[in-house]
């Protein structure tokens, strides 16, 4: 009799596991179509509604062709830039020499424990005080300044990321190349660094898109970017969701096709799936 009523409930209580399944299955599946409906009518109110093709066309060219143009150019210099500096920094931060090691780690605390926008304003407005009044030698800093503090900044995640994917690496690795008579610094290059390249690279990929999005902090330098652009033409148009639209399209150009350049390399670096396809 205990045997059948202890069969009866473990019956029940695999049943009731079933039905819950089934049941978050079902409300999993009616929350996202809802959701998606929901998106869906917003974007077409917005689309067919709220934005002003015929001001639309007249603000693509040239203000916005110019502030994405412009746009692209800081963003493709401050991120090779920042991947340059940020390998360096993430040599850096594994050296064995404690001083070198202590100044990467300081240059990493600093530059992503403080706003970016801030180290834009001590790099725009800081720099030229340190020269007497007038004699500051560059014209147009704010471009410089704009390259120097994504390059800074973004160096110190990039270098992060590649110190995580070193010290991924069994150690067995590195000592493994120096008993072949390589030394340190061919040990990194050969061995360690394009293991820890495909470690780390899907972070430094997400940073490098991070970037992309920080160019809008860019405004506050006096650079005519995608932001300013919305702000003027807002402030002249009193239409804020036509040029809304237009910038969200302008950073999505340059954010999905660099996302799927990352996941490319991603794809081709992984041993697995490029083993896959030979």
């Amino acid at each position: 009799m205990a045997t059948d009523t202890g069969r009866a409930a473990e019956r029940d209580r695999g049943f009731l596991e079933q039905l819950n399944d089934r049941t978050f299955r079902r409300l999993g599946v009616v929350g996202t179509s809802v959701f998606a409906l929901g998106v869906a009518l917003f974007i077409g109110y917005i689309l067919f509604v709220q934005v002003d093709y015929a001001l639309l066309v007249n603000i693509v060219y040239p203000q916005f062709t110019f502030a994405f143009l412009r746009v692209i150019g800081i963003v493709v210099i401050s991120s090779v830039l920042s991947v340059i500096a940020g390998v360096m920094v993430g040599l850096a931060r594994v050296s064995q020499t404690r001083v070198t090691s202590s100044i990467a780690k300081s240059y990493i605390e600093f530059f992503r424990g403080t706003p970016l926008l801030f180290q834009l304003f001590v790099i725009y407005l800081g720099v030229p005080q340190l020269w007497p009044p007038g004699q500051f030698p560059i014209q147009g800093f704010n471009y410089y300044a704009a390259v120097i503090g994504l390059t800074l900044n973004h160096a110190a995640y990039v270098g992060e990321a590649l110190r995580g994917g070193i010290e991924s690496i069994p150690d067995g690795q590195m000592e493994a190349a120096r008993s072949l008579g390589m030394s340190y610094i061919q040990s990194m290059r050969e061995v360690i660094l394009p293991q820890a390249w495909r470690n780390s690279l899907a972070a430094i990929g997400n940073d490098q898109v991070i970037l992309v999005k920080d160019t809008s902090l860019l405004t506050v330098l006096a650079i005519p970017e995608l932001l300013s652009a919305f702000r003027q033409i807002n402030s002249a148009t009193f239409d804020a969701w036509t040029p809304i639209v237009l910038v969200a399209i302008a950073y999505l150009m340059i954010t999905v096709p660099l996302g799927k350049v990352i996941r490319t390399l991603e794809e081709r670096a992984d041993p697995a799936t490029h083993g896959g396809d030979d």
